[in-house]
């Protein structure tokens, strides 16, 4: 393989972003791709694949380099040692003449006996996951540093899975139907679905397969009213209109209205009507609402330890302090927003990570408060990366008493 000098300092730039100027990794690469109108979409993919996978084992690649990268050169001589593990050869290039390859190896086959940088995390987050995850910790955290597969979401309003999949098949993307995900087509090869005339007719949405499980758990009925309050951009909301087969109201509700906004055009596309966006300016926004919904989905905001295969730079960017304010803002969203589900209501409480302290023993604790006691969990899963194969969830599916 042939690397283009211009690629590959797009991708030095990247990392720099990211880890010198503590950017996120898809603004950082946003950024760059527009910076170049000329690069075609392999050279797009490369950039942005070659980025995530450094940002995936930055952390191996910094030890078996020798030093934790802190300048412009140290960042070249990481790509050097991607390249060289990935097996390919080293372009005759002075960023990377300094390079000790059999250095690089020997350290790479020492460090097998230390998991924290055998899968590239930090030590304090390796640590919290075996306390949490125990003994499957291990396996969990080497699916989560698999690159994760592209899965759309077929829109039933709009059309079938199998009209779809023919219909991308002419587009020249070939996809497979997932057997226990009713609504999910997942990409044979990594493509820009972006440019298909099937996604600019609203025809699907990309949508981790793990992710579609979790407006399905909310078992709702066309002419329901639904709230759903931590709608961020809406892919959860526009999957629970299309089962209600956009008959019905949903409530659409966060506390950013630009996220709302990106909805607002998402439905358009899809062809969604049933949908009302609403800003959470206030505890008023939530009384007004006590009590009337049907359905209720607290997608809560968490450390997105399930999606680390799709986020790989949240690895870095986490911290146990962030983990525990977070943990305090699930339990605050329970007590508070649980009021605005009418009696006999159904609620869903969902996160995208696999710690059971926000998970399973935010639900426990919900329950065993004041505002809980008029609730009863009718069931819950932990969707995890190793068995499935796609991103962690949890969720939990709670009655309100009438």
């Amino acid at each position: 393989m042939k690397f283009h000098r211009n690629l590959s300092e797009a991708v030095v730039a990247a990392l720099q972003q990211i880890f010198f100027e503590q950017r996120y990794a898809d603004k950082a690469l946003e950024q760059i791709l527009q910076s170049n109108k000329r690069w075609g979409a392999r050279d797009r993919a490369f950039i942005a694949e070659t980025t995530y996978d450094i940002v995936r084992w930055w952390r191996m690649l910094s030890e078996v380099t020798g030093k934790a990268p802190a300048s412009e050169a140290d960042v070249w001589a990481i790509l050097g040692a991607w390249l060289h593990l990935e097996g390919h050869e080293l372009p005759a290039w002075s960023e990377f003449e300094a390079l000790n390859l059999a250095a690089i190896d020997k350290k790479r086959s020492q460090i097998s006996h230390n998991p924290a940088v055998e899968e590239s995390v930090p030590d304090w987050l390796y640590e919290l996951g075996q306390q949490e995850v125990g003994e499957r910790w291990n396996k969990e955290l080497h699916a989560l540093n698999l690159q994760a597969e592209v899965v759309l979401r077929v829109n039933t309003i709009k059309t079938t899975r199998d009209q779809l999949q023919k219909q991308l098949d002419a587009e020249g993307y070939e996809t497979l139907a997932l057997r226990e995900y009713p609504d999910a087509l997942q990409l044979v090869q990594r493509q820009n679905v972006f440019k298909s005339a099937a996604f600019k007719e609203g025809m699907f949405e990309v949508q981790d397969a793990n992710s579609q499980l979790v407006a399905a758990y909310m078992d709702v009925k066309p002419g329901m009213r639904v709230i759903d309050a931590c709608a961020g951009a809406g892919g959860k909301t526009l999957h629970i209109a299309a089962l209600m087969e956009n008959k019905g109201k949903i409530i659409a509700m966060d506390t950013e209205a630009w996220k709302l906004s990106n909805l607002k055009q998402r439905a358009r596309r899809a062809g969604v009507s049933s949908i009302e966006p609403r800003v959470i300016e206030s505890q008023k926004t939530i009384k007004r609402l006590a009590a009337s919904a049907d359905r209720l989905l607290l997608d809560v905001p968490c450390s997105g330890m399930g999606v680390l295969k799709r986020n790989p730079d949240s690895k870095w960017k986490l911290s146990a302090d962030f983990i525990s304010s977070i943990q305090v803002t699930q339990q605050e969203i329970l007590q508070k927003y649980s009021k605005m589900l009418k009696p006999d209501g159904v609620m869903v409480y969902s996160t995208c990570s696999i710690l059971p302290s926000e998970n399973r023993k935010q639900v426990d604790a919900f329950l065993a408060s004041e505002a809980g006691k008029d609730f009863t969990l009718l069931k819950d899963d932990n969707l995890m990366p190793a068995i499935s194969g796609y991103d962690g969830f949890y969720m939990a599916q709670l009655k309100r008493k009438a």
